[in-house]
């Protein structure tokens, strides 16, 4: 009882404290947006503009980290040639990369 007393009593904290409590919640906030929320929806973009652009006869990485060539594009989905006659439908999200730019980045970072 005692120490409930003691709390309740206690003086309230100085006001200009919960100015400066705003200015770093917002300051964290902006610091998060431009480096991880920003980036993050500049590479789905990208990525998304790739998909839209795919076409017949173009080597691309699925997301699975399959390698094939794609022999046919619908709506939806990718027909993708993996081996000699060997053909698989794939959803068209799954494309993940052209495969010349992965082999590109795999050089440089040797």
């Amino acid at each position: 009882m005692n120490l409930m007393t003691v709390l309740l009593q206690a003086a309230p904290a100085a006001p200009g404290g919960s100015n400066m409590m705003w200015i770093l919640l917002i300051a964290m906030f902006a610091i998060m947006y431009f480096f991880m929320i920003r980036p993050q929806n500049k590479k789905q973009k990208e990525i998304a503009n790739f998909r839209k652009s795919l076409q017949v006869n173009q080597k691309v990485i699925t997301a699975g980290g399959i390698h094939g060539v794609i022999k046919e594009i619908n709506d939806n989905d990718v027909i993708l040639e993996i081996a000699s006659n060997v053909k698989i439908r794939i959803d068209k999200n799954s494309v993940f990369a052209a495969a010349a730019d992965a082999n590109s980045s795999n050089q440089t970072a040797k």
